[in-house]
Formats: structure tokens, C-alpha cells, sequence
């Protein structure tokens, strides 16, 4: 039968020692592990009861290893230089590397092509994105921070909102070329993308076209507003999209607004991360980034194209 290991002495006390015999001094080491002296000289000799010898020779002005002293400190020393690495080592991968769970339309039209300025700012931090419709719980996962859409309440989590969910209807300029488009209703001459969308239903309601039914239309729903634009924008139908996410396309007229009306849901877009890690300096260096990123959107103001039509 194997011996069982030996019990080890309470880390506590073995730390106390580890700097008192760097230091040569059980002051500098309480300076150290902000202790008092006193607590510093009881966890030593808790320590020298356990082995069984003195550790140190006390002096009125300062202290020296005994014999046993000596023999125990290199291998202690050694001890915590490795964890002090290894902890070091951890430390410095993690904060290295930012982990984002996020939206896919939110990562391709918003995030992803603003990338490259967080990059400029800290070279030293690399962006690692995955993107999921379900919720991930921060508290449980090595993801740092999270972009999700909602009310803002979620326990346990800092929140920082975005920007609202607006949305409005577009479609390719091709699509309503020399049609009739004189008021909001005349969008259901055309073909709708997803249909099933509720917030069909509520930008109608706010464009003065109450109680629409388009039960009977094919549902071809896509998902994400991502393949929604992509389809308008090769003539499908018209799509209800948020413009923060595809400004590139109205402002060069891939995308066309017929009518100036936006709806906004109670919903909005927000960052988020666990309160406990708030002070992180990756976190903090997002966070900072994309608030100032939201403000200069703010300044610009969405971009939209509109088109005459019937002309």
C-alpha cells in the first residue's frame, strides 16, 4: 500500500514564512502582505510548533533563518516563484484576449466592420466573437462581455444601452421602380420578408394601417435581420430592418426608405458583462470603445435613403 501524502501546514502561515525569510524581517513582511507584526510573528511560530524546530533567531532589530530555516526557505521560495508564474502566466493570457458572445446581425453589420479602430487602440488585446441567438449566462462562461437585446434587466449584470431598436421598411430601389408607393399600406402590393414578424404589425400601427393580416402570406422567414437586408437588397420584397445596422447600404442607395417612418420597439441593444468583473481593464477598454463608437453615431444620426416613386 502507498503512504498518504503528508498533511501540509496552513498555507497561511507557509506564505508569512516565504516573505519573512525573502525579507529577512518580519516588518517588511507584514508591509508586504499587509499584516501587523504581530499576526506576522503568530503565524510563524504556529508554524514553528507544527515542525517542531525554530525557524528563526529573533534579534532585537531583525531576524535570521536557524539551520532548519535555511534548509525550508529555497524549497518554499521556489514553490511560490512557480505559482507567482503561473498566476502571472494566467493573468496574462486573460486579459489578453476578449471574449464577446453577441447577435449575428449586430457582429456582421455593426461590430465586425469596426473592429479594426478597437485593434489600433489596444494592439495588445485580441477579439474573439462568437455569435448565438440563445442567451449565455456570463456568470458561467469564459465570455467576457455580451451583446444582447432587450429591457436592460438582467440580475448580476452591468448593462449599457446601445442604442434603441428602431425600424422601418426597405427594399431595393429596383423593386419600386416606377410604382405607386403614395402611402404605407401600398407596401403590401409587393412581396413582404418574413412576414410573420410582429413588428410588421406595430410599424403598420404606427403608420396609421391598424389591424393587418399577413397570416396568408408565405411565410418566408430568414431569421436575422442580416439575410432579411440581404434579401431586399436583391429585389425579394421589402424587409423591416434597424438603419443602425445598415447604414453603408442606404447611404449608397442599395437600400431605399419609401417612407420617413421608424417604430421602435421596447427592446434595445445593449452591452453587457458580470458586475464582479467591472474592473477589468479589457472590459473597461471595451466598454469605453464602444460607448464613444454609439455616441458618434449618435452625432451622425442613422442613415436613410429615400426614394420618390412613381416617378
Amino acid at each position: 500500500m502507498t503512504k498518504a501524502p503528508l498533511k501540509l501546514p496552513p498555507m497561511s502561515a507557509v506564505r508569512v514564512f516565504e516573505a519573512a525569510a525573502r525579507h529577512q524581517s518580519f516588518t517588511r513582511a507584514a508591509e508586504e502582505l499587509g499584516m501587523t507584526q504581530a499576526a506576522v510573528s503568530y503565524q510563524i511560530k504556529m508554524l514553528e510548533d507544527r515542525v517542531g524546530a525554530p525557524l528563526f533567531v529573533r534579534m532585537p532589530r531583525q531576524v535570521t533563518l536557524t539551520a532548519r530555516g535555511q534548509q525550508l526557505a529555497p524549497a518554499v521560495t521556489e514553490a511560490f516563484n512557480a505559482l507567482r508564474a503561473a498566476f502571472a502566466g494566467v493573468e496574462e493570457a486573460v486579459q489578453s484576449v476578449l471574449s464577446i458572445t453577441t447577435l449575428s446581425t449586430f457582429a456582421s453589420n455593426w461590430l465586425i466592420p469596426r473592429l479594426g479602430r478597437f485593434q489600433q487602440l489596444f494592439p495588445n488585446i485580441a477579439v474573439q466573437i462568437s455569435v448565438a441567438q440563445h442567451v449565455v449566462d456570463l456568470a458561467q462562461s469564459e465570455f467576457d462581455v455580451g451583446i444582447r437585446s432587450g429591457d436592460g434587466e438582467w440580475p448580476g449584470l452591468e448593462a449599457h444601452l446601445l442604442f434603441p431598436n428602431h425600424f422601418t421598411p426597405v427594399c431595393s430601389p429596383d423593386l419600386i421602380r416606377g410604382a405607386e408607393l403614395k402611402e404605407p399600406v401600398d407596401i403590401l402590393k409587393f412581396p413582404i420578408i418574413s412576414p410573420s414578424d410582429p413588428w410588421w404589425k406595430d410599424w403598420f400601427t404606427v403608420a396609421g394601417v391598424p389591424n393587418i393580416d399577413l397570416s396568408r402570406r408565405l411565410d418566408n422567414s430568414l431569421g436575422v435581420q442580416q439575410f432579411e437586408g440581404m434579401a431586399a437588397m436583391a429585389g425579394q420584397g421589402f424587409a423591416l430592418i434597424n438603419p443602425y445596422f445598415f447604414p453603408a447600404d442606404l447611404a449608397a442607395g442599395r437600400l431605399v426608405q419609401p417612407f420617413n417612418l421608424m417604430a421602435t420597439s421596447s427592446r434595445g441593444y445593449w452591452l453587457v458583462y458580470p458586475k464582479a468583473r467591472r474592473r477589468s481593464p479589457k472590459i473597461e477598454a471595451f466598454r469605453d470603445w464602444i460607448l464613444s463608437e454609439v455616441a458618434g453615431d449618435a452625432e451622425r444620426g442613422p442613415l436613410v435613403s429615400h426614394m420618390k416613386t412613381g416617378a
